[in-house]
Formats: C-alpha cells, sequence, structure tokens
C-alpha cells in the first residue's frame, strides 16, 4: 500500500538545501519538492550532522493536503 500524504507527521525545513522535509509515520524522512504531486515525488531524506531540520509550524501542513 502506498502512503499519502495523511501519513506524514511532521515537517522541517532544510535551510542549507532550502527543501521541506517530511517525517511519515514510520519515522522515515523524504525531500518533498515544490509544486504539484510534490508527495509522489518525494525522495529519500539523508540526514548529515552538518545540516539542521528546523520544525515548521503547522498552518504550513496545508501545502501537503493537511489541516493543522
Amino acid at each position: 500500500m502506498s502512503e499519502q500524504p495523511s501519513d506524514i507527521v511532521a515537517v522541517f525545513i532544510d535551510r542549507e538545501s532550502q527543501t521541506w522535509i517530511v517525517r511519515d509515520n514510520h519515522g522515515e524522512l523524504w525531500t518533498v519538492p515544490a509544486g504539484a504531486n510534490g508527495w509522489d515525488r518525494r525522495c529519500r531524506y539523508e540526514k548529515s550532522d552538518r545540516r539542521v531540520l528546523e520544525p515548521v509550524p503547522g498552518h504550513y501542513k496545508y501545502m501537503f493536503g493537511l489541516s493543522p
């Protein structure tokens, strides 16, 4: 079964790469590109010690089809 945007638990921003990062309900991190069907075009995010993920306020979840 494929995941849906409703499986998103948390949204982050990676300031270094200027990309949205989401954590799904399995604890996996994904890079989600901007634009239509971003969730369908997601790629696994490889976290490193140099990169800092900043939590994004809940009201931005609408961008992924979620309620805040």
